[in-house]
Protein backbone atom coordinates (compact mmCIF):
# COMPACT_ATOMS: atom_id res chain seq x y z
CA UNK A 1 0.00 0.00 0.00
CA UNK A 2 0.98 3.49 -0.95
CA UNK A 3 0.61 6.80 1.31
CA UNK A 4 -1.70 7.67 -1.93
CA UNK A 5 -3.69 4.86 -1.34
CA UNK A 6 -4.56 5.03 1.99
CA UNK A 7 -5.47 8.23 1.99
CA UNK A 8 -2.57 10.11 3.39
CA UNK A 9 -0.79 13.10 2.31
CA UNK A 10 2.33 12.99 -0.25
CA UNK A 11 5.37 14.24 0.67
CA UNK A 12 5.21 17.28 -0.67
CA UNK A 13 3.08 20.22 0.00
CA UNK A 14 0.50 21.88 -2.98
CA UNK A 15 1.88 25.53 -4.00
CA UNK A 16 -0.02 28.38 -2.78
CA UNK A 17 -3.62 29.94 -4.04
CA UNK A 18 -2.76 32.72 -6.25
CA UNK A 19 -3.50 36.36 -4.34
CA UNK A 20 -5.05 38.96 -6.35
CA UNK A 21 -2.76 41.53 -6.48
CA UNK A 22 -4.46 45.30 -5.86
CA UNK A 23 -3.99 48.75 -7.37
CA UNK A 24 -3.59 52.57 -6.73
CA UNK A 25 -2.16 55.40 -7.82
CA UNK A 26 -0.55 53.68 -10.95
CA UNK A 27 1.16 51.44 -8.57
CA UNK A 28 0.10 47.38 -8.96
CA UNK A 29 1.10 45.14 -5.70
CA UNK A 30 1.28 41.92 -6.14
CA UNK A 31 2.57 38.72 -3.98
CA UNK A 32 5.91 37.16 -5.17
CA UNK A 33 5.29 33.06 -3.79
CA UNK A 34 8.67 31.75 -5.31
CA UNK A 35 11.48 34.51 -4.18
CA UNK A 36 13.71 31.41 -4.13
CA UNK A 37 13.64 31.45 -8.17
CA UNK A 38 14.65 35.35 -7.85
CA UNK A 39 17.46 34.32 -5.66
CA UNK A 40 16.05 35.38 -2.23
CA UNK A 41 16.66 33.84 0.94
CA UNK A 42 13.06 32.14 0.97
CA UNK A 43 9.62 31.38 -0.58
CA UNK A 44 6.51 33.56 0.64
CA UNK A 45 6.57 36.71 2.54
CA UNK A 46 7.34 39.63 -0.30
CA UNK A 47 5.41 41.98 -1.70
CA UNK A 48 6.71 43.36 -5.49
CA UNK A 49 5.10 47.28 -6.26
CA UNK A 50 5.19 47.39 -10.52
CA UNK A 51 4.01 50.61 -12.32
CA UNK A 52 0.87 49.49 -13.70
CA UNK A 53 1.57 51.68 -16.86
CA UNK A 54 5.05 50.78 -17.71
CA UNK A 55 5.07 47.10 -16.05
CA UNK A 56 8.54 48.05 -14.33
CA UNK A 57 9.22 46.85 -10.95
CA UNK A 58 9.51 49.43 -8.46
CA UNK A 59 10.11 47.77 -5.14
CA UNK A 60 10.16 44.83 -3.15
CA UNK A 61 9.50 44.51 0.41
CA UNK A 62 10.29 41.21 2.88
CA UNK A 63 6.91 40.92 5.16
CA UNK A 64 8.36 38.21 7.17
CA UNK A 65 10.73 36.03 7.82
CA UNK A 66 10.48 32.22 7.56
CA UNK A 67 12.67 30.08 9.84
CA UNK A 68 14.24 27.10 8.01
CA UNK A 69 14.77 23.96 10.09
CA UNK A 70 17.67 22.33 8.74
CA UNK A 71 16.74 18.64 9.16
CA UNK A 72 13.66 19.33 7.35
CA UNK A 73 12.44 20.21 3.79
CA UNK A 74 12.45 23.85 2.54
CA UNK A 75 9.11 23.15 0.49
CA UNK A 76 6.95 22.01 3.69
CA UNK A 77 8.39 24.93 5.62
CA UNK A 78 7.63 27.58 3.20
CA UNK A 79 5.01 29.89 4.52
CA UNK A 80 2.76 31.86 1.83
CA UNK A 81 1.01 35.07 1.60
CA UNK A 82 -3.16 34.34 1.70
CA UNK A 83 -4.66 37.53 0.73
CA UNK A 84 -3.60 41.37 0.48
CA UNK A 85 -6.26 44.49 0.62
CA UNK A 86 -5.56 47.98 0.58
CA UNK A 87 -6.55 50.15 3.48
CA UNK A 88 -9.39 52.51 3.38
CA UNK A 89 -6.62 55.35 2.66
CA UNK A 90 -4.89 53.62 0.10
CA UNK A 91 -2.18 53.78 2.00
CA UNK A 92 -1.58 50.33 3.80
CA UNK A 93 -1.49 47.29 2.58
CA UNK A 94 -3.01 44.18 4.75
CA UNK A 95 -1.66 41.42 4.64
CA UNK A 96 -2.31 38.40 5.90
CA UNK A 97 -0.59 35.03 5.50
CA UNK A 98 -1.30 31.45 5.79
CA UNK A 99 -0.63 30.71 9.14
CA UNK A 100 -3.39 33.82 9.71
CA UNK A 101 -0.84 36.52 10.84
CA UNK A 102 -1.48 39.98 10.19
CA UNK A 103 0.94 42.58 8.76
CA UNK A 104 0.58 46.36 7.78
CA UNK A 105 2.95 47.53 4.91
CA UNK A 106 3.16 51.41 4.50
CA UNK A 107 3.48 52.31 0.91
CA UNK A 108 5.10 55.47 1.51
CA UNK A 109 7.82 53.83 3.65
CA UNK A 110 7.53 49.92 2.76
CA UNK A 111 7.91 49.85 6.71
CA UNK A 112 6.21 46.47 7.94
CA UNK A 113 4.10 46.11 11.22
CA UNK A 114 3.36 42.86 12.49
CA UNK A 115 -0.29 42.69 14.32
Amino acid sequence: MTKKSLGMPAGKRVGPADVNPVTTNGVRYEVLHWGRERGLEQNGGYIVAVDSTSGKELWLAKIYKVNYKPKLETDVQDVFIRSIELSDDNKLLNIIDENGHQFTLDLNTQKVTAH
